[in-house]
């Protein structure tokens, strides 16, 4: 039977367009999907726009997605990554 930790999603590596490569928590990673989300409610993917919050489409984009268009020449890419042996 498989250990449960290797379905554990609790940390991810980011990469961003002229950033180095981060690991964020899922916490973290919710947190800067919400800043990033919050200043773009405007101009939403139609998939975002049938929810109410930043926070419930941040989490949306954390359970179904893998990455994020920022726009040309500009990109949000997130992991999900095991740090523990």
């Amino acid at each position: 039977m498989p250990d449960s930790i290797m379905y554990s999603e609790d940390h991810y590596v980011v990469l961003e367009s002229n950033q180095p490569e981060q690991f964020l928590t899922t916490a973290e990673l919710q947190q800067k999907l919400e800043s990033i989300l919050s200043d773009r409610q405007e101009d939403l993917p139609r998939e975002l726009q049938k929810f109410s919050t930043v926070s419930q489409q941040a989490q949306y984009l954390l359970n179904t997605c893998c990455d994020f268009d920022l726009g040309p020449g500009k990109y949000l890419q997130w992991y999900a990554v095991r740090l523990e042996k």
